[in-house]
């Protein structure tokens, strides 16, 4: 610091200090003051009374509340805000911009049906394929000259459409244009569309139409002979995965509604330990050896089991997304229709090999038996 800021310094703390000393000065002598006109005054007139009108009366009438401040203030320079600036809409709030993080989509369950399936590029609009209805069974032991048996097979050719599952949905241009990141949302959002509706099909599809023929009502029916007493839902996907392995096929996924699973999951035996495995474990979904799927698109109290391995999905055009304003008037309103399709064909090759039923039924068939 140099020797002029220093002497300013000086100069401005002896003014403080000055100042702070007159105003305790002057308190004190109207302190005194006061209890003096109380002191002499008390019993009407006298001294008070003469001095109504002196300097000092006046002094005290007009001064005392300055001299307040000065002694609650102590040098200290105060300022009053007529006007304050907020974040107020009607204030500085229009000139604040929020940050903004990335959007949030709804949830997306995990699919998981094409997974199990023996997926098939291909090139045309259908397939054709020769299934076995009848095998060679005529085999015998034979005598030493005699004839030898003649077995027969039998081929059918059969035919899997290739159906196409479609949606569209129309955007603006300029928007889309304007913000990038929505283009990425519409097409996750629209192969996601796309993915459940296959589900769908391959699952429950009736072969009407444009559908495609589904697992489940090509399944064979679920047979509970084998339940004994009060069986639980573990015993009856046991029955099931016997039932599909005399197809001579064998199972390699059971696919259930996760409320199903977890009724499965949390049971426990007569000393209240969970039967599949400790909660603080880490345990893959598997009964008996078979991966369990559990999955939103079977619905609650059904499940499918089967060798899924002998089902094939053909893939024609595998899931896509287009855009063209070549949609009814769309070109002359900047308008574009934003499409997501696929062409695919499904052929349940061994449907025998496929169990489908219900718990309800199963339990209560049981326990009649």
């Amino acid at each position: 610091m140099n020797m002029l800021t220093k002497d300013f310094t000086d100069a401005v703390e002896q003014r403080l200090e000055k100042s702070d000393m007159t105003a305790q000065e002057a308190i004190a002598r109207l302190n005194e003051l006061e209890q003096k006109m109380a002191t002499m005054g008390r019993g009407g007139g006298g001294w008070a009374d003469e001095q109504r009108g002196s300097w000092g009366h006046n002094f005290i009438d007009t001064k005392a509340a300055d001299l307040a401040l000065i002694a609650s203030e102590r040098g200290r320079i105060s300022m009053q805000m007529k006007t304050t600036i907020t974040s107020a809409a009607d204030s500085g709030g229009s000139l604040i911009v929020p940050a903004r993080d990335m959007a949030v989509g709804m949830p997306q369950r995990r699919l998981t049906i094409r997974d199990l399936l023996n997926v098939v590029r291909v090139t045309s609009g259908s397939v054709e394929y020769p299934k076995m209805t009848a095998r060679p069974t005529a085999a015998a032991p034979v005598a030493e000259g005699a004839l030898k048996p003649e077995s027969a097979m039998v081929m059918e050719l059969a035919t899997a459409p290739i159906r196409t599952i479609a949606h569209f949905i129309p955007a603006s241009r300029q928007v889309l244009d304007d913000a990038p990141q929505l283009q990425g949302i519409i097409d996750v959002e629209m192969l996601y569309g796309l993915a459940i509706k296959e589900e769908q099909q391959l699952l429950f599809g009736d072969g009407t139409g444009q559908n495609l023929e589904g697992m489940v009502p090509q399944a064979t029916e679920f047979d509970p002979v084998l339940l004994f007493a009060e069986p639980t839902f573990i015993d009856v996907i046991a029955a099931a995965i016997h039932q599909a392995a005399l197809s001579e096929v064998s199972p390699t996924g059971i696919v259930v509604h996760p409320t199903d699973w977890w009724k499965m999951r949390t049971t426990k035996d007569a000393d209240g330990r969970y039967i599949l495995g400790d909660p603080a474990a880490n345990v893959p979904p598997n009964l008996f050896g078979i991966p369990v799927v559990p999955t939103q698109a079977m619905t609650v109290d059904n499940f499918l089991v089967g060798g899924f391995g002998a089902q094939t999905l053909y893939d024609r055009w595998e899931a896509r997304v287009e855009i063209s304003s070549e949609h009814a008037d769309f070109f002359t309103r900047n308008l574009i229709a934003v499409l997501c399709e696929e062409r695919i064909g499904f052929a349940a090759k061994l449907p025998q090999a496929l169990v489908t039923g219900d718990f309800t039924t199963g339990l209560t068939a049981a326990t009649e038996a």
